[in-house]
């Protein structure tokens, strides 16, 4: 074979053969080139292409502003009250309301901003240490411990827990829960909220002298439940306080309390209290429940038209809160955070009255809500229409 020979194509071999099978051949050569048609030349280069294009602008889309058709409002209610008013307050804090869901800044902004009470009790009690930092050089005289929230953390409003009273602790008299909160009325001049120990053979008797020493000043009384309410309604009605209206996380057991209630109170001297879960332990619900109580509020149910308070300080009952564990972060940290999430998630739900413990907790949740407050209504033609706005380039 010549040389010439040996340089014959595989293209003048098999011509036009669109496919080429070789079975139990050797071929022994120096070089092999081979030529792809023009045709399988654009079909690989086709392939070669991104599936894709890049974008340069978003999807045109119209924003909607999300209005909502309520047909009535949350009712306000004030708590304290100053000389004017026949109590002894430095002032009075009114919550409620509202004529849309929270901070629904395209539609109603809040009519009263949330209010923050500090926590103190009437004895000595077991805190976590991230709190008890705080407060140790206090904890046996509840006047000073009220003193040092209003005058160094920031309480709008002062709970005092009548924990005593339990039969389980030291068993108080109401004559001397009486005594304690004289001297928190002294003591500070915000308003005052008056919890009771929990204790459904104490509270009733406990929170009627309550109602009786705080004549005037217009007092929230904390809580009438399902079991123990009509003492302390008819108390609240004779001496014009307000009922903290107390139920676990049970919508159907809120309507039926208020229901009650509503036969001896006026409309503004009712709270709602339906439970906090805190983060971790079903915040979710939480969430979820005082959401749907706002809203069937606007929406005309008028057994759930009511400001509504948070127990925030349930947030400490969580292990994760305080618990020694270096993976989880310092604990001085963790355990005020924790605090303060329970209580922003459920600002955002709706909430009107956070009952806080931990100085930082308190500062941070007073700062957003003072930050939110100087958010004005938003037009909707107003509205940024960030769906029309091109890429920036290289995206």
């Amino acid at each position: 074979m010549t040389e010439q020979e040996k340089k014959t194509t595989l293209d003048e071999m098999f011509g036009e053969f669109a496919e080429l099978v070789l079975e139990n051949v050797t071929i022994e050569l120096d070089e092999l080139k081979i030529a792809l048609r023009p045709m399988i030349q654009q079909v690989a280069a086709q392939v070669a292409k991104p599936a894709l294009s890049l974008p340069k602008s978003l999807i045109p889309a119209k924003f909607e502003p999300p209005f909502g058709d309520y047909s009535t409002k949350i009712h306000e209610v004030t708590i304290g009250a100053t000389k004017g008013e026949g109590g002894t307050r430095s002032n009075s804090v009114t919550i409620g309301g509202h004529e849309a869901p929270a901070w629904d800044l395209f539609q109603s902004p809040p009519k009263h901003p949330p209010i923050i009470a500090a926590d103190v009790f009437d004895m000595k009690i077991s805190l976590a240490k991230a709190v008890k930092t705080h407060y140790k050089e206090v904890m046996e005289d509840p006047a000073e411990w009220a003193k040092l929230c209003v005058n160094k953390f920031g309480a709008d409003v002062i709970t005092l827990h009548l924990i005593s009273t339990d039969r389980q602790l030291k068993d108080t008299s109401p004559n001397e829960a009486a005594k304690t909160i004289e001297e928190v009325l002294q003591a500070v001049k915000v308003p005052l909220l008056i919890g009771s120990a929990g204790d459904p053979e104490k509270d009733g008797p406990v929170l009627v002298k309550a109602a009786e020493v705080c004549e005037g000043e217009r007092t929230l009384l904390c809580s009438a439940t399902v079991d123990v309410y009509e003492p302390i309604a008819e108390a609240a009605k004779k001496h014009d306080q307000v009922v903290l209206s107390w139920t676990s996380l049970d919508i159907n057991q809120q309507k039926e309390l208020n229901r009650r209630l509503i036969d001896w109170l006026r409309p503004e001297q009712i709270v709602i209290d339906p439970t906090t879960a805190a983060l971790g332990y079903g915040l979710e619900y939480a969430f979820t429940m005082m959401q749907r109580m706002r809203l069937a509020g606007l929406l005309g149910d008028s057994e759930l038209q009511y400001p509504i308070s948070s127990g925030t300080t349930n947030a400490w009952a969580a292990r994760e809160a305080w618990l020694k564990d270096e993976s989880l972060g310092p604990r001085e940290l963790r355990g005020p955070i924790w605090e303060s999430v329970t209580a922003l998630a459920l600002l955002l739900a709706g909430n009107d009255l956070f009952m806080m413990m931990h100085p930082a907790a308190i500062k941070t949740v007073h700062d957003l809500i003072d930050w939110m407050k100087e958010r004005k209504p938003v037009k909707a033609d107003d509205y940024p229409d960030w769906t029309a706005m091109a890429l920036p380039e290289g995206v």
